[in-house]
């Protein structure tokens, strides 16, 4: 640098990346604002330039820089700032102090330092907890460590086996030749310390029963309130589970709550009844959630929010890696908080690993000629997903009562319309897949032959195939754009 761009440079003022010192006897406070710098996007600090940003220099010898040397010792771990030494008058010079970002947290003198604008203060205590948790990422996560206490007979066989035979089928994993639950966790890359169970593996096919006490964050809370508040309760519940299980539970509470459009088709008798919001943005949306979050929390969830104006699916959690709701709506690296967790979801199909997800979803809203969501941070750590509802009134047939029963009871009101009825078969075997034509009429109190009649429309269409024979068989659902038909 020289004189010239010093001069150019003094005019725009102190910043995010710059501040001014009028000489070395400052260097403590140099230091704190350089560890600032280093543990975000860099910078420079210039000695002999006042705060009003006039070079003015200082005498520079041997034993400045040694002064420099000392202080620059208490960076941990260690920073080693470029000087260069700028002549501005006959004996007098300014220094150039600089240093890039740090890949570690940087402390000087045991204290993390950020820079806010041109201000330097000491790093909050959770960007601090923060950081640390990114840069032992790669080989320290909560999800990487041994479920202690646990082994394979305490998970979900059957949620095992429809994982691998959904990955073999996608060719994103080899068929081990056999469907030994170990065998399988290995294949997905989730034990630790050679055999033992991963927690990842417990989010991903615990039982329903098992979760307790160890896993208490296995839990999805869905509720529906009157009016545009949360004053008041029409249907609040609580579900455990491991992460497929809940996934599934939360889109069959949307599939139930929604509100819907309908319209005449010209040929058609019957009204033709859409959600208000494209269930596959919704399914995203729902997947991106419960992959994204952090687990670490003990008291942590995944919520979902319906009001009479907006949908919001909640996640404990942060944003991580320097990625910010405004980054989300670009094109972005895919760094998933839990890579294990997304990849098994990624191998059953239900992600992508092309950091896409919340472009797919503000895609699918825009097709279906709605409002992207909007993604906020809240304080306390929380990623919220706002859906705007394209009604802005009271829906006109509110729940009137808080729906107590679990999932697995009969619906007491059946949907009306052949779609309503085919979403919520759907949504039955993806919960259950080995239902028969006759458990999913008494569920959802329709006449068999009514069930037999929306199969065959559902295998017609491609959205659901049988695998195995019909006694001791059970169902796929598949997604819309990944359709096929037959046997397996």
């Amino acid at each position: 640098m020289t004189s010239t761009q010093i001069n150019l440079l003094l005019p725009s003022g102190e910043s995010a990346t710059l501040e001014f010192k009028k000489s070395t006897a400052e260097k403590e406070r140099a230091c704190r604002t350089l560890c600032a710098f280093a543990n975000g996007q860099g910078g420079r600090v210039l000695f002999g330039v006042t705060p009003a940003g006039k070079a003015i220099g200082q005498t520079v010898n041997d034993h400045t820089l040694e002064e420099l040397a000392q202080e620059f010792r208490n960076f941990e771990p260690p920073v080693f700032p470029a000087i260069e030494r700028i002549n501005v008058a006959p004996g007098l010079e300014v220094l150039v102090v600089s240093v890039t970002h740090n890949a570690r947290v940087v402390s000087f003198r045991g204290v993390a330092y950020e820079r806010v604008l041109n201000t330097t203060r000491v790093m909050p205590r959770d960007v601090h907890q923060r950081l640390l948790l990114e840069e032992l990422h790669a080989t320290r996560r909560w999800e990487n460590q041994p479920a202690e206490g646990w082994d394979a007979t305490r998970l979900d066989k059957r949620e095992m086996v429809l994982t691998l035979e959904e990955s073999i089928r996608r060719g994103r994993i080899e068929d081990p030749g056999t469907r030994e639950p170990l065998e399988i966790l290995r294949g997905l890359g989730l034990l630790t310390d050679g055999n033992k169970l991963s927690r990842a593996a417990v989010v991903l096919f615990c039982k329903d029963e098992t979760f307790l006490p160890d896993f208490p964050q296995l839990l999805l809370k869905v509720a529906r309130f009157k009016g545009v508040t949360r004053d008041e309760f029409l249907d609040n519940r609580q579900f455990h589970g491991n992460a497929f299980a809940l996934m599934r539970k939360a889109e069959r509470f949307l599939i139930e709550s929604l509100p819907v459009a309908g319209r005449i088709v010209p040929g058609k008798m019957e009204r033709e009844d859409t959600p208000l919001l494209p269930m596959e943005a919704l399914r995203e949306a729902l997947a991106n959630a419960f992959v994204h979050r952090d687990y670490a929390v003990g008291g942590g969830s995944v919520s979902v929010a319906m009001y009479d104006d907006k949908l919001e699916i909640i996640s404990i959690g942060d944003l991580h890696f320097g990625l910010t709701p405004e980054a989300l709506l670009r094109e972005h690296e895919s760094r998933p908080w839990n890579p294990m967790i997304a990849n098994a979801f990624y191998r059953r199909g239900i992600i992508e690993t092309w950091g896409r997800g919340t472009l797919k979803i503000s895609r699918l809203m825009r097709e279906a000629g709605l409002q992207p969501p909007v993604t906020m941070v809240r304080a306390g750590g929380a990623v919220v997903l706002t859906f705007d509802l394209p009604l802005k009134t009271p829906l006109k047939t509110p729940l009137k009562t808080p729906l107590k029963t679990p999932l697995k009871t009969p619906l007491k009101t059946p949907p009306k319309t052949p779609e309503k009825t085919h979403d919520l078969i759907l949504a039955q075997l993806l919960e259950t897949p080995s239902l028969s034509s006759h458990e999913l009429a008494s569920r959802l109190n329709k006449s068999e032959s009514a069930i037999k009649r929306a199969i065959r429309a559902l295998r017609e269409s491609g959205r659901l195939v049988r695998v195995g024979p019909d006694k001791g068989g059970h169902w796929r659902v598949l997604p819309e754009q990944d359709m096929h038909r037959g046997e397996v």
